[in-house]
């Protein structure tokens, strides 16, 4: 990010080096690999996000827990690595938790410790068979910077040992008074929930799943449960339970599913399943694009609207994706609420107070009434822009298919395409023609979700110097995709197709400048 800070100073500019690509509303490391959020957590006015992270090269290996800090979700403070991988294991997914009771007797009352929960993966010579998964704890007792490994390692282990068993997700349960974990066997695949009054002691509870989602070869990972007021009525709550499926997602590869149902203590109960072997689009899904997995929740915030943020790539292509020095980035942190919409419950995101803010405070250019018949539009240079806030409402009027292009260069054979389809009802997001696309055959083009039948549409598009996400349906479909554009491609190209249109809202904000003059 352009205002990132570091606890040591930044290298120096590297030969080949993607600078147009780095994001700038998006957190992403100054070099190597990232992969999944570990561990999101709100202390003290303070966002921690740990994630996975080679210390040592730009692609997966040596895993281990990297850390930033942030007080607005923009700004991110780069710190050295929090847990790092060793001789004796790789350190992989996991949950942080404050534990302001002191349950574990790790910290105190007046200084609570932070307990980590995460996943050991053994090496030989450890007593564990090579490649064994088991759940490790560590704890902070300076709010996060250093850590220290809980003399009973692991944890929590299976009989017989696992090599898929990890990504621990943590929560305190209130009727209850005891913390509840989610972790995966992620082949099988199955979410196993534990118990414990002390966060180092786990009593199984139940297994979830496969319930009726599975398709060859898919994993499971990444579990997190939590419960929600459906509509904002508290005396309706519901539980979410969401998972991060690889590969065979809705947009392929990696990506982002939920279940709504029930917990009471013990078993979670999804509600209103499809029935077995049903097409994939009849569950529901976290994002319809192809870049947004291993969503995880902060722990630790006030009683509120939950907040998530997840790793913005796809396992089809992470390896290949042409960012240098670093690769990996994180999605815009959103909150989560969950609301009727289309007849069922669902979750609804959206960027939270702090982007909200940001967007404000610069000066927005609206194109509002503007009419097309059957032609794209250019629209002016006010409205360009490599870092852009999006809002957008079509009603046709004969069109078939209504939409713009972002990043596009001025003759419109470069940019990504947000469209809808007026005659069948979708919204895609295209990003055929949006750059550099080469790097893999796995780098799937085009996204599309149905949407009720209307004659009219709305979305929020946020555009990041190599990303794209769009919300829609009241942020009930999410379409989260990276792109690679060529420098200078930063118009925005209003279009109709098939008839007339009329943008009734169209209201666009440059964020070039946001970041790095805050």
């Amino acid at each position: 990010m352009a205002a990132q800070k570091a606890d040591a100073a930044p290298p120096a500019v590297q030969p080949g080096e993607t600078s147009q690509w780095r994001p700038m509303l998006h957190y992403a490391p100054r070099q190597y690999w990232m992969n999944d959020p570990n561990g999101p957590v709100f202390y003290k006015g303070v966002y921690h996000l740990f994630y996975q992270y080679n210390p040592m090269a730009a692609e997966w290996g040596n895993m281990s827990w990297g850390h930033a800090t942030s007080t607005d979700l923009l700004h991110w403070q780069e710190h050295k690595v929090a847990m790092i991988s060793n001789a004796e294991r790789d350190v992989f997914s996991g949950s942080v938790v404050v534990d302001r009771d002191n349950t574990s007797g790790l910290g105190t009352v007046e200084n609570p410790a932070m307990v980590a929960l995460y996943t050991s993966v053994f090496k030989a010579g450890t007593g564990h068979e090579p490649g064994v998964q088991a759940q490790s704890l560590a704890y902070s007792r300076d709010g996060g910077y250093t850590w220290q490994a809980y003399k009973k390692d692991p944890v929590l282990t299976l009989a017989p040992a696992s090599k898929n068993f990890r990504d621990p997700s943590v929560t305190w349960y209130a009727p209850g008074k005891y913390w509840v974990m989610t972790a995966v066997v992620a082949d099988a695949p199955v979410i196993k929930l534990y118990k414990s009054d002390n966060l180092i002691d786990w009593t199984f509870l139940s297994d979830f799943g496969p319930a009726g989602f599975v398709r060859p070869g898919m994993l499971w990972e990444m579990p997190s449960l939590f419960a929600l007021p459906l509509d904002g009525d508290t005396a309706r709550q519901k539980w979410v339970m969401m998972i991060g499926v690889n590969p065979s997602s809705i947009a392929g590869g990696s990506g982002t599913a939920y279940f709504v149902g029930s917990f009471d203590g013990t078993t979670f109960q999804a509600e209103n399943l499809p029935p077995a072997g049903s097409d994939p689009s009849a569950y529901n899904w976290g994002d319809h694009g192809a870049d947004r997995y291993a969503v995880m929740l902060f722990s630790g915030r006030p009683t509120g609207v939950p907040l998530t943020i997840g790793w913005m790539n796809n396992w089809d292509y992470a390896t290949a994706v042409p960012t240098a020095p670093w690769k990996g980035q994180m999605t815009l942190p959103m909150t989560a609420s969950l609301k009727t919409v289309s007849g069922r419950p669902q979750l609804c995101f959206a960027p939270d107070a702090h982007y909200t803010a940001l967007v404000a405070k610069h000066p927005s250019h609206s194109f509002s009434a503007l009419k097309l018949d059957a032609e794209q539009r250019v629209l002016p240079d006010a409205a360009r822009g490599d870092v852009l806030d999006i809002q957008l409402e079509i009603q046709a009027k004969g069109a078939k298919k209504a939409g713009v292009v972002v990043r596009a260069s001025a003759d419109g054979t470069t940019g990504t395409r947000i469209v809808y389809d007026f005659e069948h009802h979708t919204l895609s997001l295209d990003r055929s023609r949006s750059g550099k696309t080469d790097f893999s055959p796995h780098f799937s083009p085009v996204h599309i979700v149905n949407m009720p039948a209307d004659q009219a549409m709305s979305a929020h598009i946020i555009v990041d110097r190599s990303s794209v996400e769009v919300l829609a349906l009241d942020g009930s479909v999410v379409m989260t995709d990276l792109i690679f554009p060529p420098a200078g491609a930063a118009h925005v190209i209003a279009f109709a197709e098939g008839g007339g249109a009329e943008f009734k809202q169209l209201r666009i904000t440059p964020l070039s400048d946001g970041i790095a003059s805050e």
